[in-house]
């Protein structure tokens, strides 16, 4: 039992997934892992069915749309990835332990960015700006974002 509270203390997810309210430090380990099992279960579960919701999306969605926010959307994603680049750079020299998740927040807005604007630009001189900026910066910043991510999980901790 020290052991697994050992364990529990120094896995930095711990703290995000093992939320318990005062008093509770009595509940039995066990009941605990059974909690977090069928947690991990249900999000099995909604990616299964996402699968063939996306046969239907594919058969289903229009080649083109207007989209009313289209400005405010943009603005948004990359406010987002500001935001994010900032709290991992701060956070990372002081290795926070929210630092692996910010970066690795920011990776996954950075990759999903570059695919939009690539996919969403207009053939030509969009086109090529759009791969330009996912070349030459954003996938480039994802790696290092991912890399960051990968070092501070794996650092020891104590």
């Amino acid at each position: 039992m020290k052991e697994s509270r050992e364990h529990e203390e120094s896995d930095p997810m711990s703290v995000l997934t093992d939320r318990r309210p005062q008093g509770a430090e009595d509940v039995p380990t066990v009941r605990r892992g059974r909690r977090r099992h069928r947690m991990e279960h249900v999000l099995v579960a909604c990616g299964l069915v996402l699968l063939p919701w996306l046969f239907v999306l594919a058969g289903g969605l229009p080649g083109t749309a207007v989209a009313s926010n289209w400005r405010t959307v943009w603005v948004g994603l990359d406010a987002s990835e500001a935001a994010g680049l900032i709290a991992t750079g701060l956070l990372a020299p002081r290795r926070h332990h929210l630092y692996p998740l910010t970066a690795t927040a920011t990776a996954t807005l950075l990759v999903v960015d570059a695919w939009f604007d690539t996919m969403t630009a207009a053939p030509g001189a969009d086109q090529l700006s759009a791969a330009a900026m996912a070349l030459g910066a954003e996938l480039p910043l994802a790696v290092v974002c991912v890399v960051l991510a990968a070092r501070g999980h794996a650092r020891p901790t104590g």
